[in-house]
Protein backbone atom coordinates (compact mmCIF):
# COMPACT_ATOMS: atom_id res chain seq x y z
CA UNK A 1 0.00 0.00 0.00
CA UNK A 2 1.21 3.17 -0.84
CA UNK A 3 0.73 6.25 1.41
CA UNK A 4 0.95 10.10 0.95
CA UNK A 5 3.07 11.30 3.52
CA UNK A 6 5.57 9.45 6.38
CA UNK A 7 5.21 11.31 9.63
CA UNK A 8 8.53 11.83 11.04
CA UNK A 9 9.64 12.35 15.17
CA UNK A 10 9.75 16.31 14.34
CA UNK A 11 6.76 16.42 13.23
CA UNK A 12 4.83 14.31 15.80
CA UNK A 13 6.55 16.05 18.29
CA UNK A 14 5.57 19.79 17.13
CA UNK A 15 2.13 18.19 16.88
CA UNK A 16 1.56 16.84 20.48
CA UNK A 17 3.23 20.18 21.36
CA UNK A 18 0.57 22.08 19.73
CA UNK A 19 2.75 24.38 18.13
CA UNK A 20 1.93 26.46 14.98
CA UNK A 21 3.99 23.74 13.42
CA UNK A 22 1.76 21.11 14.69
CA UNK A 23 -1.11 22.96 13.29
CA UNK A 24 0.61 22.78 10.48
CA UNK A 25 0.77 18.58 10.73
CA UNK A 26 -2.69 18.51 12.21
CA UNK A 27 -4.03 19.12 8.51
CA UNK A 28 -1.47 16.49 7.19
CA UNK A 29 -3.03 13.42 9.76
CA UNK A 30 -6.20 14.44 9.16
CA UNK A 31 -6.32 13.74 5.44
CA UNK A 32 -5.69 10.28 6.82
CA UNK A 33 -3.23 9.49 4.56
CA UNK A 34 -0.04 9.47 6.90
CA UNK A 35 1.99 5.97 8.16
CA UNK A 36 4.70 6.47 10.58
CA UNK A 37 7.79 4.77 10.66
CA UNK A 38 8.43 2.26 13.37
CA UNK A 39 11.72 3.81 13.92
CA UNK A 40 9.71 7.35 14.89
CA UNK A 41 8.11 5.32 17.60
CA UNK A 42 11.05 4.52 19.16
CA UNK A 43 12.79 7.52 18.68
CA UNK A 44 9.25 9.27 20.43
CA UNK A 45 9.50 6.65 22.73
CA UNK A 46 12.81 7.62 24.00
CA UNK A 47 12.28 11.19 24.26
CA UNK A 48 8.84 10.89 26.22
CA UNK A 49 11.13 8.63 28.95
CA UNK A 50 14.30 11.07 29.03
CA UNK A 51 11.63 13.72 29.85
CA UNK A 52 9.34 11.57 32.57
CA UNK A 53 6.56 12.01 30.69
CA UNK A 54 3.64 9.42 29.74
CA UNK A 55 3.74 8.23 26.13
CA UNK A 56 0.82 6.04 26.35
CA UNK A 57 -2.20 8.61 25.17
CA UNK A 58 0.14 9.94 22.13
CA UNK A 59 1.20 6.25 21.20
CA UNK A 60 -2.18 5.46 20.96
CA UNK A 61 -3.15 8.26 18.90
CA UNK A 62 -0.36 7.54 16.83
CA UNK A 63 -1.59 4.37 16.21
CA UNK A 64 -4.61 5.03 15.56
CA UNK A 65 -4.11 7.99 13.08
CA UNK A 66 -1.74 6.60 10.52
CA UNK A 67 -0.19 3.33 9.64
CA UNK A 68 2.76 1.77 11.40
CA UNK A 69 5.51 0.96 8.50
CA UNK A 70 8.19 -1.93 9.77
CA UNK A 71 11.56 -1.63 9.04
CA UNK A 72 12.10 -4.87 6.29
CA UNK A 73 14.72 -6.12 4.68
CA UNK A 74 13.58 -3.87 1.51
CA UNK A 75 13.76 -0.57 3.91
CA UNK A 76 17.16 -1.76 5.40
CA UNK A 77 18.97 -2.52 2.06
CA UNK A 78 17.48 0.92 0.64
CA UNK A 79 18.60 2.77 4.18
CA UNK A 80 22.13 1.37 3.43
CA UNK A 81 22.44 2.96 0.53
CA UNK A 82 20.68 5.97 1.26
CA UNK A 83 23.12 6.40 4.47
CA UNK A 84 26.12 5.54 2.32
CA UNK A 85 24.82 8.62 -0.24
CA UNK A 86 24.24 11.14 1.91
CA UNK A 87 26.66 11.02 5.37
CA UNK A 88 28.86 12.14 2.80
CA UNK A 89 27.37 15.58 1.89
CA UNK A 90 25.26 16.40 4.88
CA UNK A 91 26.74 16.98 7.79
CA UNK A 92 25.39 15.03 10.78
CA UNK A 93 23.55 12.82 8.51
CA UNK A 94 22.41 9.58 10.72
CA UNK A 95 20.84 6.23 10.00
CA UNK A 96 17.63 7.29 11.73
CA UNK A 97 17.09 9.76 8.88
CA UNK A 98 18.25 6.94 6.33
CA UNK A 99 15.70 4.76 7.83
CA UNK A 100 12.88 7.42 7.26
CA UNK A 101 13.82 8.55 3.71
CA UNK A 102 13.97 5.04 2.44
CA UNK A 103 10.27 4.34 4.15
CA UNK A 104 9.37 6.97 2.38
CA UNK A 105 11.15 6.29 -0.98
CA UNK A 106 9.69 2.71 -0.51
CA UNK A 107 6.30 4.45 -0.40
CA UNK A 108 6.39 7.02 -2.98
CA UNK A 109 5.43 9.08 -0.09
CA UNK A 110 6.91 12.62 1.18
CA UNK A 111 7.82 13.23 4.54
CA UNK A 112 6.52 15.61 7.04
CA UNK A 113 9.45 17.30 8.72
CA UNK A 114 10.76 20.31 10.06
CA UNK A 115 14.62 17.89 10.18
CA UNK A 116 17.19 20.34 7.81
CA UNK A 117 18.12 17.12 7.19
CA UNK A 118 15.72 16.32 4.52
CA UNK A 119 15.37 19.86 3.05
CA UNK A 120 17.04 18.70 -0.55
CA UNK A 121 14.52 15.84 -0.94
CA UNK A 122 11.17 17.86 -1.37
CA UNK A 123 9.90 16.85 1.70
CA UNK A 124 6.77 18.71 3.14
CA UNK A 125 8.84 20.84 5.32
CA UNK A 126 6.63 22.24 8.71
Amino acid sequence: MSYEYIVDSYAWIEYFQGSEKGAIVKGFIEKKNCATSALTIAEISEKYHREGLSFEEDFSFIMSSSKIIAIDADIAMLAGKVNYENKKKIKDWGMADSIILATARMHNAKVITGDAHFKEFSPVMI
